[in-house]
């Protein structure tokens, strides 16, 4: 086994963090919508949040005085403001790690009309920041950014898994042991497996959709954390045949972006 070109990151060292519970709290109400929930109400926003009502009402009222919120009326329900887009604009367009890596994807999917993307960790998911689809009719399109997908099922999220330090991981591990406690045994030998392809060959493959097969590796940005690079196909082919055919370009990618980014950047590998 090589030793890879980067260290497990390390948890944030002790001390005190003053928590601003408000804050913490209004901020959970925004959370509670995901793709498909254009509307939500009181009820369904305590249910998501652990909230209770009376709270939820009192801060939904100052997430709308500040634009954040709209509330509609004949619905009795609130659906997100401008303002949640603009800072999602803001985040993209102000990202060092998208600006560099962005047109070195579009160069990778064009070439080999592969579909390739970049995520980042939220919570126990993965959240794409941008994703590059390269269709059959041979034309490129963006799928928007901000969709997420489960950590534990992607090559994206394990190949995050690989390079968290142990408490970090188990931490995550004992989350997707309760919500896919009946297949776990299983997933987990999985996900095991993916962590320690990682550390030896820079990579994981995993197929958790039916007929695409994905390959991602992990690149751990000094002071920004872990964005993870994929490259994926919809195929029938074997997942190995594929894995020896993608690898290479993939973590020829990353390692592009990491010189382009400079140092406190290592890519596996």
């Amino acid at each position: 086994m090589k030793t890879p070109a980067f260290a497990p990151l390390l948890p944030p060292p002790p001390g005190k963090s003053p928590a601003n519970r408000s804050l913490e709290r209004g901020i959970l109400v925004l959370r509670a919508f995901r793709q498909g929930s254009a509307l939500l109400g009181n009820g369904e926003i305590a249910e998501r949040t652990g909230l209770s009502p009376a709270t939820v009402s009192r801060l939904a009222q100052t997430l709308v005085g500040t634009g954040f919120l709209v509330h509609d009326r004949a619905a009795r329900a609130y659906r997100l403001g401008a303002p949640v887009l603009s800072l999602a604009h803001a985040m993209r367009t102000g990202s060092q790690v998208l600006q560099v890596a962005a047109p070195l994807m579009r160069a990778l999917a064009e070439k080999l009309r592969i579909n390739v993307g970049m995520a980042v960790a939220d919570g126990a998911e993965m959240v794409y920041l941008e994703s590059i689809r390269y269709n059959r009719k041979v034309s490129l399109r963006n799928v928007v950014s901000g969709q997420r997908v489960p950590m534990e099922l992607t090559s994206l999220g394990r190949a995050h898994l690989a390079v968290l330090a142990a408490p970090q991981r188990e931490a995550l591990m004992q989350q997707f042991q309760v919500r896919r406690a009946a297949e776990w045994p299983q997933l987990q030998a999985e996900i095991d497996a993916a962590v320690a392809q990682v550390l030896a060959e820079g990579f994981c493959a995993a197929s958790w959709q039916p007929e695409v097969v994905a390959l991602a590796t992990p690149l751990v940005v000094a002071g920004q954390g872990v964005y993870v690079v994929n490259a994926s196909v919809a195929t029938q082919d074997p997942l190995g045949r594929v894995a020896m055919e993608l690898r290479g370009p993939l973590l020829a990618l990353a390692a592009q972006i990491a010189q382009r980014l400079g140092s406190g950047v290592g890519p596996a590998g």
